[in-house]
């Protein structure tokens, strides 16, 4: 069940060339960062454009506050349950009138002129580039690793013990355009027409490797995914998770999914145990040091992997 809240009409929603989709849950400030941010880098253009919001039944307000802003160009899709992310973007697209859409996380701020600058550079290349995102930085302007290989075994071993993510071998941020494997949810640029070919994100997954699983099917029908440095947006991640538990758990149950759906059994069962490994680590390493977040943590990690069937 859900309530779209209708503006007024205006040609540039008549026949939007671009929908911004956003996900929004007990984000108040976070989400109004955002929009305020997109409304002020697109009004500057003349591109059509809309901006289509899913609220997953917040608690904070976060409803009244969009609304405040009076935009006639946001229309708020108000959700009385958690969707979560996946979910809550199909059902956004399904909603879109523009050809292109561009999923964008409430915890994101365009910078520069971002939005423009990544519809261009993938308008005047569709033909060779089919999913395209943007490059991330953290509050403090550092870069955010957001590309990344596949998670075949190896990267999972780099990943999960070698800190892969560290020296570049698991994510990271290339500084030219760059063809890759797969780019962050947080931004990531398309035409309307594969997402909804691919089926869009696999709702079983309510949060974390949506994105992946996504590319990972793109690329098996032949789809490209590029990297574009000069579209530049702040990503603040992990804010609608409430503790810094829920996304390792999540993580975990992602992996997993993962691997069921398109690994072997031989290669299911590796995972298996680097994630056990991993877990039984970080136990160990949370009661030598009197850490109750890490112990807590990876017991319940462990037990994950310990039910999966």
């Amino acid at each position: 069940m859900y309530i779209i809240i209708e503006h007024r009409e205006i040609d540039n929603l008549d026949t939007p060339k671009l929908s911004i989709i956003i996900i929004s849950y007990n984000t108040k400030e976070l989400t109004l960062n955002c929009l305020k941010s997109v409304l002020e880098e697109t009004d500057r253009t003349n591109l059509p454009y809309e901006i289509v919001l899913v609220d997953n039944n917040s608690t904070d307000g976060s409803v009244e506050a969009v609304k405040a802003l009076k935009s006639p160009l946001i229309s708020i899709i108000e959700e009385k349950n958690n969707l979560g992310f996946g979910k809550g973007n199909n059902l956004a697209v399904k909603k879109a009138k523009g050809e292109y859409i561009l999923l964008l996380n409430s915890d994101t701020v365009v910078l520069e002129g971002g939005i423009e600058k990544l519809f261009n550079f993938y308008e005047q290349r569709q033909q060779k580039i089919q999913f395209l995102g943007g490059k991330l930085l953290n509050k403090d302007m550092t870069l955010q690793p957001s590309a990344a290989p596949f998670y075949s075994p190896i990267v999972v071993f780099l990943a999960l013990f070698l800190r892969g993510d560290y020296w570049g071998a698991t994510r990271y941020s290339p500084s030219s355009e760059k063809r890759v494997d797969w780019i962050s949810g947080a931004c990531i640029l398309t035409k309307k027409s594969y997402y909804t070919e691919l089926g869009g994100f696999d709702e079983d997954i309510f949060m974390y490797m949506e994105e992946v699983d996504l590319l990972y099917r793109a690329a098996k029908r032949g789809y490209f995914t590029y990297f574009y440095p000069e579209a530049k947006f702040i990503h603040l991640g992990s804010a609608s998770s409430g503790q810094r538990t829920f996304p390792i758990v999540q993580v975990y149950q992602g992996f997993l999914f993962f691997y069921h759906k398109h690994y072997s059994r031989f290669s299911l069962n590796l995972l298996k145990i680097m994630l056990k490994l991993k877990a039984v680590i970080g136990v160990s390493i949370g009661r030598v040091f009197r850490n109750k977040y890490l112990v807590e943590t990876y017991e319940k990690a462990y037990k994950i992997v310990e039910m999966d069937r």
